[in-house]
């Protein structure tokens, strides 16, 4: 079986162990006197919001284990390692979209922690597969669901 290793920023990190311990000391609680003070009202069987917390909490308990899975394959990536010669995961690229002349900007993140309106693009998807490995002034030309693309590297950096 092959080890599954999850690539983070020391930010991203940081987001998720927070999430994490919110979850723990905040939802968690709140849940379990949610499901308290409906016990309290009586017969169970019947008890829509008996159901509507326990529920609540047995999804809570699934984020909370995949968060826990998530953060135990994870590494932080030393950004101080990376070379800025090629396009990889944490690099900063600027591009020149061919097809309406526009420049725009995008960091190479992981799936985790993939946020479009931040610029952070997940290693997952066509562009960035298609930028992986290439160097400043490379063109690139991505299939994506609207035609292709055609991208320009005009700077890698961190």
């Amino acid at each position: 079986m092959e080890k599954e290793i999850i690539y983070l920023t020391a930010e991203g990190m940081k987001k998720l162990k927070d999430e994490l311990d919110h979850m723990r000391s905040v939802e968690r609680p709140a849940i379990s006197a949610a499901i308290a003070e409906a016990r309290d009202k009586g017969d169970l069987s019947e008890n829509a919001e008996y159901d509507a917390a326990r529920e609540a909490q047995g999804l809570l308990e699934m984020r909370i284990a995949q968060m826990e899975h998530t953060l135990s394959k994870a590494r932080i990536i030393d950004e101080s390692k990376i070379d800025t010669s090629k396009v990889q995961i944490l690099s900063r690229v600027k591009l020149l979209n061919h097809n309406v002349n526009r420049e725009v900007e995008y960091t190479i993140v992981s799936e985790k922690e993939a946020n479009l309106r931040e610029g952070k693009l997940a290693i997952g998807t066509p562009i960035a597969k298609a930028l992986l490995g290439k160097k400043v002034g490379d063109m690139v030309e991505v299939a994506v669901p609207a035609g292709t693309l055609k991208l320009e590297i005009l700077n890698i950096s961190i």
